[in-house]
């Protein structure tokens, strides 16, 4: 359950507002939007995984951050709905943002009471965290086709039900087990008191270059989040592709996406085992190189197949990278640093790689927009792919893991 609203607050939005701004006329700032879900977790989650491990249990703080998270999402529907197609950029920026300062930080702290309640279960969290976090994928789905199906994508009513999801789970999150907290009051030095023991996963050199290479896969994770739709939606302007099912409803097709994501979840522990995290990685980047190049090459008439083929090989794209590096942290770091280590990764990868490539996706974008307002996507798109295959060779050869890191 935890799971599942977890990600169904995220669901609610993620994929479609960047139609939303576009009706709006705030298009030119969709990179903005997404880039500051990354900025905030520069900080944010690595701040409250101290927190978690220190002062509150995590359980406890995962529920105050999404009641926060659900009281300013409300906020920035309410003024959505108020101002209507005469919002301004700034209010609605700035209502948003404190929410996702929030939010960004749940899905480290969920990872770290999902561990540690199977830890403490005796479990082995490789074979039972997947088809956990698959409810997850199931909420992010669910909350998709309701939005899309309701034309919630066109508004601000996306905003509303992702704050009154994350109201409901702050409710929630008083039946989770408790999570333990470091009461131990000795004499600490700085590094302990603001938590930056993480940071001595920077001195294993696999370990840094795994992470830095967390932050450019990263970076292919928002380009797809903040314009796939607004790419598929823009086919509504080719009179021959106007009335497809894809123009229709462009979020349900997206969630094709998530619909593999589930599946390719209950993979994972073997593909680990069998073939260890830095084969895994190299399949999840040489997906990303599909994902991108199949969005440029189809179309929702009788191309459509390529969008359909593009959405399935997201679940090898975002899960052999996202949540197999959440294990693989897990896995290498000490129990004491668990929710710390897990905040920075959620550093790298949702801090640093979102927010440069929200602003390099945005860049793109603008520089291959015309006066009137088209876009030159297949350009767009094969920067895109040119960009993973760069990622996946440079990998190749610098990453190397020891045997012990070969399998998780």
């Amino acid at each position: 359950m935890m799971s599942f609203m977890q990600f169904a607050v995220w669901g609610a939005y993620l994929t479609c507002m960047g139609i939303y701004l576009s009706k709006i006329g705030m298009g030119n700032h969709i990179g903005s939007f997404f880039a500051m879900q990354g900025m905030v977790s520069l900080f944010m989650p690595a701040l409250m995984g101290v927190i978690a491990d220190r002062w509150i249990p995590a359980q406890r703080l995962l529920g105050y951050c999404h009641l926060m998270a659900g009281i300013f999402m409300i906020l920035a529907g309410w003024y959505g709905m108020r101002q209507g197609s005469q919002a301004e950029f700034v209010p609605l920026f700035c209502l948003y943002s404190v929410s996702v300062a929030f939010y960004m930080p749940t899905i480290a702290l969920s990872n770290a009471v999902a561990f540690n309640a199977l830890t403490k279960a005796g479990m082995d969290t490789v074979k039972t965290f997947p088809p956990i976090r698959v409810f997850g994928t199931v909420g992010f789905i669910v909350t998709m086709w309701v939005v899309d199906i309701l034309d919630y994508e066109q508004n601000q009513n996306q905003f509303l039900m992702s704050g009154a999801l994350s109201v409901l789970l702050f409710l929630y999150t008083f039946t989770l087990p408790a999570c333990p907290v470091n009461m131990n009051r000795e004499k600490k030095s700085v590094v302990d008191i603001f938590g930056l023991q993480a940071l001595s996963l920077f001195k294993q050199k696999k370990m840094a270059i795994f992470l830095i290479f967390s932050i450019l896969l990263g970076v292919c994770l928002q380009i797809t989040n903040g314009f796939a739709t607004p790419f598929i939606d823009h086919f509504s302007t080719v009179p021959e592709y106007a009335d497809s099912f894809g123009v229709k409803y462009p979020v349900v097709l997206y969630s094709v996406s998530q619909i593999s994501e589930t599946c390719c979840i209950l993979m994972i522990p073997f593909f680990l085992k069998r073939y260890g995290i830095k084969n895994v990685m190299l399949i999840s980047m040489f997906a990303w190189f599909l994902r991108f190049f199949l969005l440029g090459a189809g179309n929702p008439g009788d191309k459509v197949w390529m969008f359909v083929l593009s959405m399935v090989v997201y679940g090898v794209a975002f899960d052999f990278f996202h949540i197999s590096g959440s294990l693989f942290v897990d896995k290498v770091t000490d129990a004491s640093l668990r929710s710390r280590a897990q905040g920075m990764y959620m550093l790298m990868t949702n801090g640093i790689g979102a927010t440069v490539g929200s602003f390099a996706a945005q860049a793109v974008v603008t520089a291959h927009t015309a006066a009137d307002g088209s876009v030159e996507w297949k350009s767009c798109w094969a920067l895109f792919a040119l960009y993973a295959v760069i990622i996946a060779i440079t990998f190749n050869v610098v990453f190397r893991p020891k045997k012990e890191y070969v399998r998780v």
